[in-house]
């Protein structure tokens, strides 16, 4: 069985707590009464049983069945068919876990089917029982008891967020290794929240438009104000975090190219500076060289060397050395190799 809690109210107040919904449809008739029937995960047949007994839209069924449903409002004759998309923060994954809340609103009854633990629709319960005139106003107010608990829920999601956009904003100038794949996690729950929201306004709009229409009760016309008020405070607010992540995203990606090309530049100036020093080195060793060539050539032993014979052949072997190493080390100075 998924029905969690299902009760009769007459001008606002509990007064059956039926074991079964044939009976809840019993009572509702004879008391001429509200019926309010909350499920979980509710299996079909009894989705089929709530549709026959109030005669529900069968589109609006089937999108009950099948669940992940966007946030919307549609009206089937005199009943709302309304899809919320609640949320939570966990702070310790950085994410934000949705459910979903299928609520059908008709004349004298309100059906909420839950997808997710999201909203605690007994503590929306609670609070309209505590308040026996504002619950006597009927299935609207059931409505707005449950729209207000959703948005409400919003705010901690909002803080969340925003905490975690602080803290990116503070890896990105500290050079955080990881801070561009957090940026773009929290970009798409950003989005993911967006759209849960975003749609939740022009609902609000919708149903004050047709307040007179469907001779909705002034004060309930107020409480919405209330609530629509908030929802478009918390979707400018992430509208904000968006263009926030957004430029965060920017910077990290100027400031990573900025340390690549000031990790180039230093690698460049390293790799010059040993360039240079390749250059003394190998200058000073062609210097040294050419004068080891010279003795070399004489220390062969040789008897037959036009030189050994001749009186000024040492000093003028001792001279070609110093001449050939000083021509060496000035066409090395003029190439700016020393």
């Amino acid at each position: 069985m998924t029905t969690v809690d299902n009760a009769v109210y007459k001008d606002g107040r509990r007064t059956a707590d039926p074991s079964s919904l044939d009976e809840t449809f019993e009572l509702m008739r004879q008391r001429a009464g509200m019926a309010w029937i909350g499920m979980y995960r509710a299996d079909p047949d009894e989705i089929k049983a709530v549709s026959e007994e109030f005669g529900l839209h069968e589109l609006a069924v089937e999108d009950a069945l099948r669940g992940h449903q966007r946030a919307k409002l549609e009206r089937y004759g005199d009943v709302l068919f309304v899809v919320l998309r609640p949320a939570r923060y966990i702070d310790a994954d950085e994410t934000v876990e949705f459910g979903e809340v299928h609520i059908f609103v008709g004349p004298d009854f309100v059906v909420t089917i839950r997808q997710a633990e999201s909203p605690d629709l007994r503590r929306v319960r609670r609070r309209m029982e505590s308040d026996p005139e504002l619950l006597g106003l009927g299935p609207q107010a059931v409505l707005y008891g449950i729209l207000d608990e959703v948005v409400d829920q919003y705010f901690p999601v909002v803080a969340g967020l925003e905490n975690d956009i602080d803290e990116i904003e503070d890896e990105i100038f500290s050079g955080h290794a990881d801070v561009s794949r957090r940026i773009y996690a929290l970009s798409r729950e950003v989005i993911e929240f967006q759209r849960a929201v975003q749609p939740l306004v022009g609902m609000l709009e919708a149903l004050q438009l047709g307040a007179q229409k469907y001779s909705m009760d002034e004060e309930l016309q107020r409480r919405l104000r209330d609530v629509d008020d908030h929802a478009i405070r918390i979707s400018d607010r992430i509208g904000g975090f968006r263009a926030l992540l957004n430029n965060a995203l920017t910077v990290q990606a100027t400031l990573v190219g900025q340390r690549q090309n000031d990790e180039m530049r230093r690698l460049t100036e390293s790799s010059l500076a040993q360039s240079e020093e390749v250059k003394r080195i190998s200058s000073w060793a062609a210097i040294l060289f050419a004068p080891t060539l010279v003795g070399t050539v004489y220390g062969m032993n040789f008897q037959k060397m036009p030189e050994l014979g001749w009186e000024l052949g040492y000093p003028f072997a001792l001279l070609l050395m110093l001449m050939m190493g000083l021509g060496l080390f000035g066409v090395f100075k003029r190439n700016k190799w020393l």
